[in-house]
């Protein structure tokens, strides 16, 4: 079914040109649609994408329209496993993509990649830094983290779904449920001052101002970077407030997809548009000031960082 056919159901229901058989054999249309923004919620979720999203409840939609309404005893049940059982098999052909070689280049300098106005909504709902650690987890954890944790779903219900026993789909969320607030336990005093200096950091590149960035900058700062993360041309390493400030404006017309969170137990900054990790600061911090931060751009040393949600 294309895309508008589907923004059709979205809107008001089956397309018109079924609706009629559809009633005839018995499927709960209107039931149906009392329950896509919840299932549209745990798919996006679940995919970190609306269009992926939009397509898995569309097919649990298709599935209902081929099933036996007898044989359906509770339909919100029903299809929040008919939809998450799609995603589960989504999640895992895109980790099975993942072993293959890629030539994706990151964006230049200029700019941090597309955020259509949908997948902004997304991140702004879910949080761009929970995407990013999400997208970490494997299928059958993700899964069962956002049907436990998100949406409440007991694990006796997530157990079939991820072809686990209860206790162990129990375990699969709390290993997400670690992962996603990090193991490391940083003294508490130290880290909020930390955080409260990445995030007036963050503030300054995104609004690009050389003034309110030499305020939250050392004298003597440091800015380095990974080959990946700049253009041709550029130093790796640039040294003092006035340079690393000039270097950080340009930066800042990637900060626009930029979140605060933990990198390696300590408040960072990933750059994520859409929700997909791209870049990762590595932010030093002494005296109330950035004395120094790098940017990480190398996918295997973005993939040894650990990454998590900064507490709330």
């Amino acid at each position: 079914m294309d895309r508008d056919a589907m923004a059709g159901a979205a809107a008001g229901g089956a397309p018109a040109g079924r609706a009629a058989s559809e009633r005839r054999a018995g499927v709960p249309t209107e039931r149906f649609e009392a329950e896509r923004g919840r299932l549209r919620a745990i798919a996006q979720r679940m995919l970190g994408s609306t269009g992926e999203a939009e397509d898995a409840v569309q097919e649990a939609w298709l599935r209902l329209v081929r099933t036996d309404p007898a044989e359906i005893d509770n339909l919100p049940g029903w299809l929040t496993t008919v939809v998450s059982r799609i995603c589960l098999d989504l999640l895992r052909a895109r980790a099975a993509r993942r072993e293959e070689p890629t030539d994706e280049a990151l964006p230049d300098a200029t700019g941090g990649g597309p955020e259509p106005e949908r997948e902004a909504l997304l991140v702004e709902s879910v949080g761009r830094a929970l995407l990013v650690v999400l997208d970490r987890l494997g299928p059958a954890e993700r899964v069962a983290f956002v049907l436990h944790d998100g949406f409440a779903v007991p694990f006796d219900r997530i157990a079939p779904i991820v072809g686990r026993t209860p206790a162990a789909a129990k375990k699969l969320a709390s290993r997400a449920r670690q992962r996603v607030r990090g193991t490391a336990s940083p003294p508490p005093e130290p880290s909020a001052g930390h955080r409260r200096v990445v995030e007036a950091f963050l503030a300054a590149a995104r609004g690009g101002d050389l003034a309110d960035l030499l305020a939250v900058l050392a004298p003597d700062v440091v800015r380095r970077a990974d080959p990946a993360a700049l253009g041709p041309g550029r130093a790796l390493v640039a040294r003092g407030a006035q340079a690393v400030a000039r270097e950080t404006t340009v930066f800042g017309r990637r900060a626009r997809y930029g979140a605060v969170a933990l990198v390696d137990g300590e408040p960072g900054i990933l750059i994520a548009p859409d929700g997909r990790l791209r870049l990762v600061l590595r932010v030093a911090v002494a005296d109330g000031r950035v004395a120094g931060y790098e940017v990480v751009a190398d996918p295997a040393r973005l993939a040894a960082l650990e990454l998590a949600v900064l507490p709330g």
